[in-house]
């Protein structure tokens, strides 16, 4: 069943007409082509047209025409360095540094893993005395490239003839941090000594020692102490070192001859002698024949007839065992068919006590 609307529901309501009270006309009438014609002053352009250059100079226009040559070949070629570098150099010459820094930073966006752009950025502001702004540089460089040794060492110069001490002790810190070779270490000990800071530099030597324990880190160590007349701690750098590397055949030999030198030194006889025939104990045969020529000349300064003999016939069984060695390693290379032999591979006490072993073994 379908339900018809009634008339008054059908009805739509208009709203109440107003009646304008005023009917004349306005002393100022604005139509729509004045509200989109202001609308549109008031409106900013998206894009500016660029200021017209007036050119009036001859020299002018050849800068001009430079500068267009320029940008034109670093664009074309973006990887080429040479051109920018050769650009913000143009750029310095005109004392336009604002505009030399903006070319050497989109160099740097080409390619900010060149360690030589930073040095030459670097260098660009300290030439032109923007000594902040070089600051600003080579903190990013060692930012950036930690291990690149050379801006570590320019920044630390730049500062040093600068005459803040405290500012090129910082950086060589905040590069310990990255716990850098030796020589980095070297350089920040001689720092501290050309300021006569004694004590910094043997913590720093401390440092060293833990970071690079090496023999040769020792030894620097224990001439440092030397040098500065401490003959106890030298010699107990010498031990401690002994204690971390007697084991060690490939570097002990090294400094128990540096340990009987410094006691030859200091002409304690007895110790070096007894460090000599303690290091002739412990280190193989093999690897102590610049210890022996040691020795042996040492007991010829200072030792008795009997010491010298001793050494001496030390040395020469030590040459006779090797020049065996030698030709049983050519006899059993025969034997083998031609297979390589070293002299490692063979055992004193195994040859010389069990000669049947041996033959059997060929």
């Amino acid at each position: 069943m379908v339900s018809y609307l009634t008339r008054k529901e059908i009805e739509v309501k208009l709203p109440r007409p107003t009646r304008v009270k005023n009917k004349t006309a306005a002393p100022i009438q604005i139509t729509a082509e004045q509200i989109l014609r202001e609308a549109r002053k008031l409106q900013e352009a998206e894009i500016r047209p660029r200021p017209r250059q007036k050119i009036t100079d001859p020299a002018e226009l050849a800068d001009y025409r430079l500068r267009k040559r320029y940008e034109y070949e670093v664009r074309r070629a973006r990887l080429n360095k040479s051109a920018w570098v050769k650009y913000a150099k143009w750029e310095a010459s005109q004392k336009d540094f604002n505009r030399a820094r903006s070319v050497w930073e989109r160099a740097l966006d080409v390619d900010y893993g060149d360690h030589a752009m930073w040095l030459k950025y670097a260098d660009f502001e300290m030439k032109n005395k923007f000594v902040n702004h070089a600051r600003n540089v080579w903190n990013r460089a060692v930012t950036l490239l930690p291990r690149v040794d050379q801006l570590w060492y320019k920044y630390i110069h730049m500062e040093e003839i600068l005459g803040n001490v405290g500012g090129a002790r910082q950086i060589f810190e905040r590069w310990m941090s990255w716990e850098p070779g030796q020589r980095a270490w070297l350089s920040y000990i001689k720092f501290e000594l050309r300021y006569d800071e004694i004590e910094r530099a043997r913590a720093i030597f401390e440092r060293l020692v833990v970071c690079q324990p090496k023999v040769s880190a020792w030894i620097r160590f224990a001439k440092f102490e030397v040098k500065n007349g401490e003959i106890g701690r030298a010699r107990g750098c010498y031990e401690r070192a002994i204690d971390k590397f007697a084991a060690d055949e490939e570097e002990a030999e090294t400094l128990f001859v540096a340990f009987a030198e410094f006691e030859e030194k200091c002409r304690e006889t007895e110790r070096a002698r007894c460090i000599y025939k303690f290091a002739l104990d412990h280190i193989p045969r093999g690897q102590a024949e610049h210890l022996y020529r040691m020795f042996v000349g040492f007991e010829k300064r200072h030792g008795d007839r009997e010491g010298i003999e001793d050494a001496i016939v030390g040395r020469t069984t030590f040459q006779y065992e090797y020049e065996e060695v030698d030709a049983v390693i050519i006899f059993v290379g025969a034997r083998r068919g031609g297979k390589s032999v070293s002299k490692a591979d063979f055992n004193f006490g195994f040859w010389y006590g069990d000669p049947e072993a041996a033959i059997s073994s060929w």
